[in-house]
């Protein structure tokens, strides 16, 4: 019997379609979640409890594992605990898949993960994403409101639907021809932040405007729903991309042998998301 891959975050925004990318191969999935009471996953996956954090259960759920999708959780720059994890990982399982972002080379919480992989597994693939799309669900209740107000409009965004990302980890996590490799995974165009929210409009078929704020009144939102210190890291964000915009890569479409999919195209995915509720 094929060794099944282990997903981490297996409930999160990639990683649920990770798991079903995997089984629509053919390959065994082990998922990993915080509560396999509510993981709702395809069937066919095998389910166990366990936090990625915590280095005996990921070593528990690692034995037997061909390979590892890895999401790490934390955001601080030291990467707390990711040692003791990725060494887990590094004496059971030969290959590591590891959700990063554009900037690990750089350092922060991504490039010393990035590093502790490099050092202690055999096999590993980066993918470096810009942004995930789903981060714009934040302005679900401005939209359902007919306004959203943040600041940056003109912020440009390379944001990358979640499908994409999953899709170039299971070629990764299946595929040895993806070994020693980083990706930069991008969608296919830089959109402002305004023109977004007129796409959110034009696909759920209501008017939704966009409206500027000063990055001093966002902060305070913001960290009421994401909490002060990633508030800080968007606002940042947010701000360089005015001037410099983030880039597209090819990488999606070099690997996957088609065009990345749209912005347009996650928020029709998303449309239920951005319903009226009642």
């Amino acid at each position: 019997m094929t060794a099944p891959v282990l997903v981490t975050g297996a409930t999160g925004n990639t990683g649920r379609h990770v798991v079903a990318g995997l089984l629509a191969e053919g390959i065994p999935v082990r998922a990993m979640t915080r509560a396999p009471e509510r993981a709702a996953l395809p069937a066919g996956a095998e389910i166990v409890r366990g936090r990625t954090t915590d280095p005996e259960d990921v070593a528990a759920a690692a034995e037997g594992a061909s390979a590892v999708y890895l999401v790490w959780p934390g955001t601080d720059d030291e990467a707390e605990g990711a040692a003791e994890v990725v060494e887990a990982l590094g004496g059971r399982v030969p290959r590591v898949v590891y959700l990063s972002a554009q900037g690990a080379e750089e350092g922060g919480v991504w490039g010393a993960v990035e590093t502790l992989v490099r050092r202690n597994v055999p096999e590993w693939t980066f993918l470096r994403v810009s942004g995930l799309a789903t981060n714009t669900l934040l302005w679900v209740e401005g939209v359902r409101r007919g306004v959203v107000e943040e600041p940056f409009g003109r912020a440009r965004r390379s944001l990358v639907h979640e499908k994409d990302v999953a899709a170039m980890a299971v070629r990764a996590l299946v595929d040895p021809d993806h070994v020693g490799r980083a990706y930069t995974v991008t969608g296919p165009e830089s959109i402002g932040q305004a023109e977004q929210v007129r796409v959110i409009g034009e696909v759920i078929g209501r008017e939704t405007r966009w409206v500027e704020q000063s990055p001093e009144e966002a902060r305070g939102g913001l960290a009421e729903r994401v909490g002060e210190e990633f508030a800080d890291q968007i606002i940042s964000h947010w701000s360089a991309n005015v001037d410099v915009v983030e880039p597209v890569s090819q990488d999606v479409p070099r690997v996957l042998g088609r065009p990345a999919l749209t912005y347009r195209e996650w928020v029709a995915d998303h449309r239920a998301d951005f319903a009226l509720e009642g």
